[in-house]
């Protein structure tokens, strides 16, 4: 009887600690320590609507943005998908007919846009979800926006320089912009004179 005792106190103490006490420690550490990455690095518009996170790309279709790289998920925008909330790749070979269409597709949009393909343009990312594209990617949308919005060119080319975000410690990953991030800042750009 003193086993089983012992045994159910055990299984109840740790019950408390993992299931309550650490859980609640580290959602206040989170809270505390980083608040912006703790609550889903929710990104605001200039009206402090929330407009997306940091974390997660949006599809952008209009001339007067900043294209994201092509999603096989739609970045669960899609009722269908965001029912799901699923995340991934195509998983389709390199040889694979569809693929080749969806390719051939992108290439021609872009360049039926006047815009330099660049792979990050053109090809899915493995989760479907990136927010990012290469400074390449950014700087090949630059006369389209410009065009596009009635902006001077050297207005967005700074922007798009302002919106760069490093490697991760100095050396994990590549330079990109987050395309949520560089939409806004150019939604508060004024026009040229």
């Amino acid at each position: 009887m003193s086993q089983l005792n012992k045994a159910v106190r055990s299984t109840l103490a740790l019950w408390l600690l993992t299931a309550f006490l650490y859980p609640f420690f580290m959602l206040l550490c989170g809270q505390i320590a980083l608040p912006f990455q703790a609550n889903g690095s929710l990104i605001t518009n200039s009206q402090g609507t929330v407009v997306g996170s940091a974390l997660i790309g949006q599809p952008f279709s209009s001339d007067r943005y900043f294209w994201s790289r092509p999603s096989t998920v739609k970045y669960s925008t899609d009722p269908e998908v965001a029912k799901t909330g699923i995340s991934g790749a195509s998983n389709l070979a390199p040889s694979n007919p569809e693929l080749l269409k969806r390719i051939q597709v992108e290439v021609a949009r872009l360049k039926q846009a006047n815009i330099q393909p660049t792979a990050d343009l053109v090809y899915t990312s493995g989760s479907g979800l990136d927010p990012h594209i290469s400074i390449a990617a950014a700087q090949a949308q630059v006369r389209r926006i410009a065009s596009a919005r009635n902006l001077n060119l050297a207005q967005i080319q700074t922007l798009v320089s302002q919106n760069i975000d490093g490697r991760f410690l100095g050396i994990f990953g590549e330079p990109g912009v987050n395309v949520l991030r560089l939409n806004l800042a150019l939604d508060a750009l004024q026009p040229k004179s």
